[in-house]
């Protein structure tokens, strides 16, 4: 009997030392691995509770504090913002119940649960340390944000955005919406008072809340012809290439014509064939109108603002994607000729727009936006550097030549000739109608400065009228860059 006791005494220790390291397994696994989604998890009421009690990493933009955390209440933070309403496109909020913006792209790393911060990863995560937040560079010019949202905050827009980016690097230099908000006021540890402040935004019709440079839609206008513009070019038309105009154009199966704007009437878009240069300088409706309908047609056109970029949600920085830029696919002519001039079923974010101009400037490539330039630890060193990124070709170098040698016609002798002399080199203007609204989006697109042209903007304002002017924003905001 003896024997045998042993050998289950034996099997019995065995089973037992193998639960023990099942065990510590599985603690090791939970601990070290699944800790940062179980604290995410939408289920884990104690994350509300005890997100006040890090002390987060600051935002800054070229050594400029954006956010930054203080301790106020005991082992408690408040998270505070610098010209709020001015930034809050970039910083978002970090409130009691969610976060936005940078504050949402990159929580790991300003709470310090990023495992990039760890000094010996798994030890740190397994006795429970804490390690500090980090700091997150952000790519925004401060001066050019704060001259963009005071511009369009002046002009009195009932809405209004701009976008300004590195056409080389896609850093995303401005990113302004009016009307906007203090993140301050959601983000105070008083969940009564941060419920009050989000219901009074969230009633507001103009969605405060929401960045309009790169989350809403609206009707681009004649700076959509840019994208059909090119893909003329694509096609194998070039920037001299005679093209028809007209006083109007009726696309086939439709019910009425599409005319050029009242005060072309006698002009240059009223001729039966006119350059395309000038076709684009003059904004002519019917030859544009014309390209989307039949010739490239509607599979050409969307083709090629899907190599700009439309259709796609736009990571601009981690989790955050803008909201999808569109035109029309259609079989109906009378459609596409309509989108084909900005209007009707086509929509772009002041983000998209950018990008198109971007692409412009920076002979035919298109680059990610990016809001983030580096990460660091609290002591200072880089923990990462977020590297510029091609998403796309959308011309070849001399196609992208001559666009650009549209757009300095525009500036020179065309619609946007009241931008002769300023910090704009080049450009497209555009105005589109609301359906069933007293008011109109007005927009510019463009780059600059003169001097040395890297920066690509796009300005979209939106006011009862005749609308806000907004290539003289966009001539503010090249200046504050640097024009």
């Amino acid at each position: 009997m003896r024997p045998g006791i042993d050998r289950a005494l034996a099997r019995t220790w065995v089973i037992t030392l193998l639960l023990v390291l099942a065990l510590l397994v599985n603690v090791t696994y939970v601990q070290g691995f699944q800790a940062q989604g179980l604290r995410d998890d939408s289920l884990n009421a104690r994350q509300f509770e005890d997100r006040f009690k890090i002390d987060r990493g600051p935002i800054v933009a070229r050594g400029e504090r954006l956010a930054w955390s203080d301790q106020v209440d005991g082992d408690r933070f408040q998270r505070r913002y610098k010209d709020g309403a001015v930034f809050a496109p970039i910083t978002g909020y970090f409130s009691v119940f969610s976060q936005t913006g940078l504050e949402e792209a990159e929580n790991h790393f300003l709470d310090g649960t990023d495992a990039r911060l760890a000094t010996s990863n798994l030890v740190d995560k397994l006795i429970g340390k804490h390690v500090p937040g980090g700091t997150v560079e952000a790519t925004v010019d401060p001066d050019a944000q704060r001259a963009a949202y005071e511009a369009l905050k002046a002009g009195g827009a009932r809405r209004g955005a701009a976008v300004a980016l590195d056409a080389r690097t896609g850093a995303v230099l401005v990113m302004a919406s009016t009307p906007s908000y203090d993140p301050n006021e959601v983000s105070t540890l008083d969940r009564k008072k941060a419920v009050e402040a989000f219901d009074r935004l969230g009633d507001q019709p103009r969605k405060p809340l929401l960045n309009k440079a790169a989350y809403e839609l609206f009707p681009p206008g004649s700076t959509f012809k840019t994208v059909v513009a090119a893909t003329a070019l694509k096609a194998g038309t070039d920037e001299g290439t005679q093209v028809k105009a007209g006083r109007s154009y009726r696309p086939p199966g439709a019910g009425r014509a599409i005319n050029n704007d009242a005060g072309d009437i006698g002009g240059s878009c009223d001729l039966s064939q006119i350059p395309l240069i000038e076709a684009y300088a003059q904004s002519c409706n019917t030859t544009f109108a014309y390209m989307g309908a039949q010739k490239p047609g509607n599979d050409a056109v969307n083709a090629q603002a899907g190599r700009f970029g439309f259709g796609d949600r736009i990571e601009f920085a981690e989790g955050l994607k803008s909201a999808p830029s569109s035109f029309p696919r259609t079989d109906q002519p009378s459609l596409s000729a309509l989108g084909s001039i900005g209007q009707g079923s086509t929509v772009a974010t002041p983000l998209q727009m950018a990008m198109v101009a971007a692409a412009v400037l920076n002979d035919g490539e298109v680059m990610r936006p990016r809001l983030v330039d580096r990460l660091r630890a609290p002591d200072g060193s880089t923990v990462d550097k977020i590297s510029p990124q091609r998403l796309s070709r959308a011309l070849t170098g001399d196609q992208a030549k001559q666009m650009r040698d549209m757009m300095e016609a525009v500036v020179e002798r065309g619609t946007g000739k009241s931008l002769r002399g300023t910090s704009v080199l080049g450009g497209k203007t555009g105005t589109a109608d609301v359906e069933g609204a007293s008011y109109n989006d007005r927009w510019f697109i463009g780059f600059g400065p003169r001097s040395d042209p890297r920066y690509a903007v796009a300005v979209m304002t939106e006011a009862s009228g005749y609308g806000i002017e907004s290539g003289p924003i966009a001539a503010r905001i090249l200046d504050a860059l640097g024009g």
